[in-house]
């Protein structure tokens, strides 16, 4: 029997699905339309489309944007807190910022609203010593008052409780008691650190999203198991590691960005494949553009993200900056007669006009068509043949007339205003990171990203954008690649030359036992348990913080300050000697490593003939048209070269090669292209 891996990401847009046998060295790739009501309607479908039975999977994990989306469109549950009597409005105390950095208007409205955040008696100080006990009665007429205002789940946060837990845990006990349903949140079991306004923030999404996650969860496991699939569901996380279905729907702010997580994990993978070790990643999709600094072959961690303004969420993800820019961006002109391009997306349903499903508003992908970058035969997803008449009146009559240009030209600015848009969200990780873009390549992948890959690598000057074998389905890879992933910190705050060691060790080991106890009750087949130890350290009085790796057991201060200032020194080029360091956290990530699938799986087969154009068209570059041939990427083999300009055309993207560009096949089917002009 065939041993199937499945991963599937769920987009704006369309369901991506990869399935990979390894033993036998097949795979299948399905791209089916989002079914934004019911998402596992999607999933289900892009299942069927590849004929993988549901008995032959032996690994199935998901990527999913339902609890991100919940939260950025602010469609998650009701929510009640219970926190310390006088801390009712941390989560709109937040930090001092302001909705625009240059602006001096803005609103900000808390997840939870504040008639269903209640204070009860109870106080800790930092240390963790009780100076008010709980008081238990309160906490019942709370939880009383928040059923009876109609709150779905419940979040307890208390002040320092990541020093001392006990009054969260008797808390937690009394609500699980008498809540009608598991929905209950409590502060400390979702992060053990310090930062009480994001560490309320993060519980607060948690619980915000959590009855959402677990319903769709369980009825896409359901489903699964109804069909005879026989193992746990996986669920990719926003650090790119994967957890169980049934310890998501608890831990649902761990599923943040689990999507691009999984895209930027087959970056880093792939790219080292191919030769390159620094790439940014640039997911392009239907609704979205999400970028990626991966240098050394491994894509940063952060500790936190803004999800929206003045909503963070305090969790370990990879870093990735997202911008409302995808294939179904729509173009119109603004109140002050000028061209905008997105953030507001045509999605699945209707989509962009060509799609013939409804939409009357033109989109990027509807300017790439009338540019000749498209074929209408190409484009999945396409419900019924709309004639490029009706297309190019829209983009005239919406965008062109009131520029005073014809419709090719509107369409062309379409595609420059999403040009610079998305390279405008390249340089904010980059070079504003102080990171050169000219020292990576361009990794392009989902739907849509190949399509302005080229384009955008002149603009920035980056002279290789690699494209992988299956683009559309990158982050649905990604899933497949995953390993099992816990992380779990703990707040110290010592001076770091007196930390106890023997404690460091203790606490280190205790993250590292829960961890491997959770990947024991998971069940999933992992072929190793790693744990990794991370410190968390920085000079009294500053606010830069570094993450230091540290050996565990036999944790040793002068060597951890070693580390620290050496990463110090290295950042800020100075030496702090008379300064005090700090120990603040302590980190573990707890790795089940899965069997890796090989990227050759994916190379295409050798071609005794170099690749002939399957057909030619008029495509418009740079104010004119050009004859440019047309390729399948099927019969690009290894080895294969071509110049532009040519497009290349596959079942889940297309792929723009600019006048004066070069493009060759390397060993696994990559396509490497190089780019005119750049320095």
């Amino acid at each position: 029997m065939a041993e199937w891996q499945v991963g599937v990401d769920v987009g704006g847009t369309f369901t991506d699905l990869v399935a990979v046998d390894p033993a036998s060295g097949t795979f299948r790739v399905g791209k089916v339309p989002s079914t934004i009501d019911n998402q596992a309607s999607g999933v289900l479908n892009a299942l069927r489309e590849v004929s993988v039975g549901m008995a032959e999977i032996a690994a199935f994990v998901h990527g999913t944007t339902v609890g991100t989306n919940a939260v950025l469109e602010r469609k998650g549950v009701a929510c009640g807190l219970i926190t310390t009597r006088g801390f009712r409005d941390i989560l709109e105390l937040g930090r001092r910022t302001r909705p625009q950095g240059y602006g001096m208007t803005g609103s900000f409205e808390a997840i939870i609203p504040r008639d269903l955040r209640l204070e009860v008696a109870e106080r800790l100080d930092a240390a963790g010593r009780v100076l008010e006990p709980l008081d238990e009665d309160g906490v019942r007429a709370a939880i009383d008052d928040l059923i009876r205002r109609g709150a779905e789940a419940l979040v307890i946060h208390f002040m320092h409780s990541y020093a001392n837990p006990a009054h969260e845990l008797r808390a937690a006990e009394i609500a699980r008691a008498l809540w009608p349903n598991p929905f209950v949140t409590v502060g400390h079991e979702i992060l053990r650190e310090v930062r009480e306004f994001e560490r309320g923030s993060t519980a607060a999404v948690n619980a915000y999203i959590q009855p959402i996650m677990s319903r769709y969860l369980w009825r896409l496991a359901g489903e699964l198991e109804q069909g005879g699939f026989p193992h746990e569901l996986l669920v990719m996380q926003g650090n790119a590691g994967t957890m169980t279905a049934r310890l998501a729907g608890a831990h649902a702010a761990q599923t943040v960005m689990s999507g691009p997580a999984a895209g930027a994990l087959a970056a880093s993978r792939i790219g080292l494949d191919a030769g390159f070790r620094n790439v940014i990643g640039c997911d392009m999709g239907g609704t979205s553009f999400d970028v990626t600094v991966i240098r050394d072959g491994a894509p940063a961690i952060s500790a936190e993200k803004d999800i929206a303004y003045g909503v963070p969420v305090r969790v370990p993800m990879i870093d990735i900056h997202t911008i409302g820019a995808g294939g179904g961006s729509i173009a119109r002109v603004n109140q002050a007669g000028i061209l905008q391009v997105g953030p507001d997306s045509a999605g699945s349903s209707p989509g962009p006009i060509c799609y013939g499903r409804g939409g009357t508003l033109p989109t990027v992908t509807d300017a790439n068509l009338l540019l000749g970058r498209l074929d209408t035969a190409a484009i999945a997803g396409m419900s019924r043949h709309v004639p490029i008449e009706a297309v190019r009146d829209a983009v005239l009559a919406q965008i062109g007339a009131p520029l005073g240009m014809d419709a090719i030209a509107a369409a062309a600015a379409i595609i420059a205003v999403a040009t610079n848009h998305l390279a405008s969200a390249i340089r904010l990780v980059s070079i504003e990171r102080g990171q050169d873009p000219r020292d990576f390549a361009l990794f392009a992948f989902g739907g849509a990203g190949p399509l302005h890959a080229t384009a955008l690598a002149a603009e920035l000057g980056v002279p290789h954008v690699l494209v992988p074998r299956f683009p559309g389905a990158t982050s649905a890879l990604g899933c497949i690649l995953a390993d099992i992933r816990h992380d779990f910190v703990r707040t110290v705050a010592t001076p770091l030359l007196e930390a106890d060691g023997a404690a460091v060790d203790t606490i280190l080991a205790e993250q590292a036992a829960e961890g491997r106890a959770l990947i024991e009750r998971e069940a999933v087949p992992v072929s190793g348990i790693l744990a990794v130890h991370e410190a968390d350290m920085m000079f009294a009085g500053q606010s830069h913080v570094f993450r230091v790796p540290v050996t565990s057991p036999g944790f040793d201060p002068l060597r951890a300050m070693e580390s620290f200032t050496t990463r110090y020194r290295e950042r800020f080029d100075i030496e702090l000697g008379e300064m005090r360091a700090l120990l603040t956290n302590l980190r573990t990530t707890v790795l089940g490593t899965r069997s890796k699938v090989p990227m050759a799986l994916f190379a295409p087969e050798a071609a005794a003939e170099p690749p002939r154009p399957r057909s030619t068209r008029e495509v418009y570059f740079a104010g004119g048209w050009h004859a440019t041939p047309i390729y399948g990427r099927e019969s690009l083999s290894p080895g294969a070269m071509l110049n532009g300009p040519a497009i290349v055309e596959q079942m889940d993207a297309t792929t723009v090669l600019d006048p004066g560009t070069d493009l060759r096949v390397d060993a696994i089917g990559n396509l490497v292209i190089s780019v005119g002009g750049a320095a």
